[in-house]
C-alpha cells in the first residue's frame, strides 16, 4: 500500500523518530498508525538496549519546587548536544515533577508512572533512547524539606528554566518571614554552587577525611622538628583551616567574605525577624564521579572515512 507524507509526519510528531523509520514502520503495520507507533516504540527499546554500553555522563540538572520543598534530579545523555534537545528538556522536567510527588526517593520516581502516560519514568526514558537516538539514564535525585521556612534552589549554567550543569537546594528551618528566609537560602545555594562544601558543620565532615588529613598534618610538624605539645597545637591549628575550607558553616561567605556563612545567617535573622538554622544542602554537578570515554578524535575521522 502507499504510504502518504501527512502519515510519516503524523507518525513522527506522535513518537519524535526519524522520517525513514516512520515510513518503514507504517508499511510494516499497513498504514496502521497505533500499530506503527507500537513497531517504532519495540525498536526504540532494541535501540536503548544496543547503547546502554556508552557512557552517559552529558544531560542536565533539573530542580523542582514545592510549598517549603525542592528536589533536584540528574538524567544523563552521551552529549551535550542533546541537553538543548526540547523533548530532553520536558523529558527532565517531567522526572523532576514526579520525583516531587515521590520524596525525591529514587526508586519510587523510576517506578512512578510518568505524566500523561501509563508507563513508568525507567521505560519513558527507554523509549526516549529510541527517538532521540542516545543512551540516557536517570542517574539520582534528592529532596529537602522543612516545616517551617524555606528551600531556595539556584541552577548554574542554565540552558532553560529550572535546567542546568549544576542544581543545588538549600533548606532553611525558622518560624520567621519565609520570603526573607528564602532570599538568604537562595544566596547560600549559590555560595555552595561556588564553593563545593563537604558537609554542613564539621561534625558531619567524614571521619576517614578528618583522620587523613590529621595524619598530613602531623607528619608535616614533626618534620619541622618540633617537640610534640607544639605538634599537637599545629595540628589542631591546621584541622580548623580545613574545617575552614570545606565544612559550609565555616567558609567565608562569598556574598560577603569578612563572614564566615554561619556568621552571614546571624545577620540575616534580622531580616528574617526569628532565629533561623540552615538544615541541609544538596549540590549535583553533572557528570561527577562518572568516568568518561578517553576517544581519539581524529582516529574516529579516519575510520569514518574508510568506511
Amino acid at each position: 500500500m502507499s504510504i502518504s507524507a501527512a502519515q510519516v509526519k503524523e507518525l513522527r510528531e506522535l513518537t519524535g523518530a526519524g522520517m525513514m523509520d516512520c515510513k518503514a514502520a507504517l508499511a510494516e503495520t499497513g498504514g496502521d498508525m497505533d500499530a506503527a507507533v507500537d513497531w517504532l516504540r519495540a525498536k526504540g527499546i532494541s535501540k536503548a538496549d544496543k547503547k546502554a554500553s556508552r557512557t552517559a555522563a552529558e544531560g542536565l540538572i533539573g530542580v523542582d519546587t514545592g510549598l517549603r520543598e525542592a528536589v533536584v534530579v540528574e538524567v544523563n545523555s552521551e552529549t551535550d548536544f542533546v541537553a538543548r534537545n526540547p523533548q530532553f528538556q520536558d523529558l527532565v522536567r517531567n522526572v523532576a515533577k514526579v520525583a516531587m510527588a515521590h520524596g525525591g526517593d529514587h526508586a519510587r520516581t523510576q517506578a512512578a508512572k510518568y505524566p500523561h502516560s501509563e508507563k513508568s519514568v525507567i521505560d519513558t526514558i527507554k523509549d526516549a533512547v529510541g527517538t532521540i537516538g542516545e543512551n540516557m539514564s536517570f542517574r539520582r535525585s534528592a529532596r529537602l524539606g522543612v516545616e517551617h521556612g524555606a528551600v531556595a534552589t539556584y541552577v548554574h549554567n542554565a540552558v532553560a528554566d529550572s535546567l542546568g550543569k549544576l542544581g543545588v537546594l538549600v533548606a532553611i528551618e525558622t518560624t520567621g518571614n519565609a520570603e526573607a528566609a528564602h532570599a538568604f537560602a537562595r544566596q547560600v545555594a549559590m555560595h555552595v554552587a561556588a564553593t563545593n562544601p563537604l558537609a554542613l558543620t564539621p561534625e558531619q565532615v567524614d571521619a576517614s577525611a578528618v583522620e587523613r588529613e590529621k595524619a598530613i598534618f602531623s607528619e608535616q610538624a614533626r618534620a619541622s622538628g618540633k617537640p610534640e605539645n607544639i605538634i599537637e597545637k599545629m595540628v589542631e591549628g591546621r584541622l580548623r583551616k580545613f574545617y575552614e575550607e570545606v565544612v559550609l558553616l565555616k567558609q567565608a561567605f562569598v556574598i560577603n567574605p569578612d563572614l564566615t556563612v554561619e556568621n552571614a545567617l546571624k545577620e540575616a535573622e534580622k531580616e528574617i525577624g526569628a532565629p533561623a538554622k540552615i538544615t541541609g544542602f544538596v549540590r549535583y554537578a553533572l557528570g561527577e564521579g562518572i568516568e568518561k570515554e578517553q576517544s581519539d578524535f581524529a582516529a574516529e575521522v579516519a575510520a569514518a572515512v574508510k568506511k
